[in-house]
């Protein structure tokens, strides 16, 4: 397989949270006509950046995976698809895309998705590197190798996965935990007859996109009824969690942490509060780092103004309880002292 540029080395000193500002989609309030707030994710970082936590020196800037890289899983007739602006609008359900001269749509609106695709592939690398990554954007969990859907046009999570099949020693299983409000029937068709790949999912069984061909690759499935609340639902994820993670024991954990099970959600239909999401996050890093297994977490889906505060407040939370490693890094002057895994840890408390 060829080199990939997504698989270069960052400064050893960055945290391994992967972003750019390429990620966010502006284009004459044409985001507006989207119930997704379509720059979320720059706002995520802001607030990291205000709590001082990471600054741009400090994270890793995601590159836009290519066609060689996006061909790893899907199909040259679906990237051709894409040319017609048409299907691009029906894609993102923002209908007015479908108006626009193929170039603009290309500039302004797939290539933001296929940078946040990039980011996803090299947050896969990171994770086995660093313990842990997180791309604050990705999570197209409705996109497979030759169909797109919910604003899902690139399949990130099959081809982190299917990158680091490929590409690094010693991954051979995996494990998708997809706590995003809506089935991820992307992966799931993706990875229907693999036996590498344990899928959980946790959703609302009366939303889009109810898949029901799909829902075959299901090893674990949590149907969750209308305006489910914190107690039940955390309750749910941590008895799943901690069975799927005991029944097969993978090489890396890619979480799907789409933050549409908040309250109020105009189509997740799920009653989860902030603080849940929080707790709900922590459930997942615990189960992972407890067991030494690295986690890839992708941010998903997440429709309403506060979604981002919350995802901020979600990686303070992880940083503050030591799940994220211990040493703040210094990446801008190329120091060597990122955290240890708690293994490495461990390891070096022998010698």
């Amino acid at each position: 397989p060829h080199r990939t540029e997504l698989y270069e080395e960052p400064p050893s000193g960055c945290w391994p949270i992967v972003y750019s500002p390429d990620y966010n989609i502006t284009f004459m309030g044409l985001e507006k006509l989207h119930p997704f707030d379509a720059g979320k994710w720059g706002k995520v970082i802001n607030f990291l950046k205000e709590e001082k936590l990471i600054a741009d020196d400090l994270i890793v800037q995601a590159r836009e995976a290519t066609d060689e890289d996006l061909l790893v899983v899907h199909t040259r007739r679906y990237l051709n698809k894409l040319k017609w602006s048409f299907v691009v609008a029906t894609i993102t359900e923002i209908p007015p895309v479908a108006f626009l001269p193929n170039f603009v749509v290309q500039r302004k609106v797939l290539k933001p998705l296929r940078t946040q695709t990039g980011g996803t592939i090299m947050a896969g690398k990171l994770a086995m590197d660093r313990g842990w990554a997180i791309n604050v954007g990705g999570g197209f969990h409705h996109c497979s190798s030759d169909k797109g859907g919910g604003f899902c046009a690139y399949a990130d999570i099959t081809l982190a996965i299917k990158f680091l099949f490929e590409r690094v020693q010693g991954v051979a299983r995996a494990t998708i935990i997809d706590l995003d409000a809506h089935q991820g029937n992307g992966h799931e068709r993706d990875f229907m007859d693999d036996p590498r790949v344990y899928i959980m999912d946790a959703y609302n069984r009366y939303i889009y996109p109810g898949d029901g061909f799909a829902k075959r690759a299901i090893k674990r499935r949590v149907e969750l009824e209308w305006g489910t609340e914190d107690t039940e639902y955390l309750q749910k994820v941590h008895t799943h969690l901690e069975g799927a993670l005991n029944e097969f024991k993978p090489d890396i954990v890619v979480y799907n942490a789409g933050t549409d099970i908040l309250d109020g959600d105009p189509l997740g239909g799920l009653a989860i509060s902030p603080q849940g999401i929080v707790k709900r996050d922590e459930l997942v890093f615990r189960a992972a780092r407890s067991r030494g297994v690295p986690v890839l977490m992708v941010t998903s889906g997440g429709y309403q103004k506060r979604t981002a505060r919350i995802i901020a407040d979600s990686i303070l939370n992880l940083h503050g309880l030591g799940l994220l490693g211990r040493q703040r890094p210094a990446c801008a002057l190329g120091s060597p002292s990122l955290e240890l895994t708690d293994s490495a840890k461990d390891f070096s408390n022998l010698s």
